[in-house]
């Protein structure tokens, strides 16, 4: 956000509280900004998540347009914890951070959910499209090991998936549930997978049965 230069109330150019009105407003914006970040990561942390994905749920009501969100979990986190440390255990964190703000689009939203969970949110984008970008980077993450004091530490995540359309019933905080469902899924079906909502399901949470643009 680009902010005005402050002006004197005086219309004095070398007014003494304008450096002062400056520096405090850049202060209050380096405070916002921590509010909304998580420290280990530098990724936008679970309060900013659930304020954006509100505010694109509400835009896909209004232009008809679906969110995805993907929901990603490091798999055996607590085994690389245990086994290596939680120093190692806070590198593969920044790596799945790093890993995944890399490779999705400047328009895409990714969050530290907790833990070692994250979630993508995929604005104005169809359920297929997403699903395709964060298989590809699950695949990247399994062929990718960690560098940690010498040596390298394999790791994989699992995803769930599913989409919000201008049709859906579900409140927020059901929508990141029924993607934890298939994330949940993932994991039971030996992990380092994605799985997504389906057709039927979808139709279960809206109030219409055209569901043709979900699956573009």
């Amino acid at each position: 956000m680009n902010e005005k230069p402050p002006v004197s109330p005086v219309n004095e150019p070398d007014c003494e509280l304008l450096e002062e009105i400056a520096r405090l407003r850049q202060e209050i914006l380096d405070l916002s900004e921590l509010v909304a970040t998580d420290v280990l990561t530098g990724l936008y942390n679970s309060r900013h998540f659930k304020n954006v994905l509100q505010a694109e749920m509400d835009r896909s009501k209004r232009t008809s347009v679906p969110t995805t969100l993907v929901m990603v979990d490091i798999d055996y986190l607590k085994a690389i914890n245990d086994t290596h440390g939680y120093e190692a255990g806070n590198t593969v964190l920044q790596h799945i951070a790093t890993a995944l703000k890399d490779e999705v689009r400047a328009t895409d939203i990714v969050c530290r959910y907790g833990g070692g969970k994250f979630a993508i949110i995929f604005p104005e984008t169809h359920l297929r499209l997403a699903v395709k970008v964060a298989d590809r980077i699950r695949g990247a993450i399994a062929i990718t090991p960690v560098p940690c004091n010498g040596e390298y530490i394999s790791i994989s995540v699992s995803m769930g998936a599913s989409v919000y359309i201008k049709t859906s019933m579900l409140e927020v905080i059901d929508f990141v549930d029924s993607v934890n469902k298939y994330l949940y899924e993932a994991k039971q079906s030996g992990r380092n997978c994605i799985r997504l909502i389906e057709s039927t399901d979808l139709r279960r949470s809206t109030d219409e049965r055209d569901l043709s643009f979900s699956d573009e």
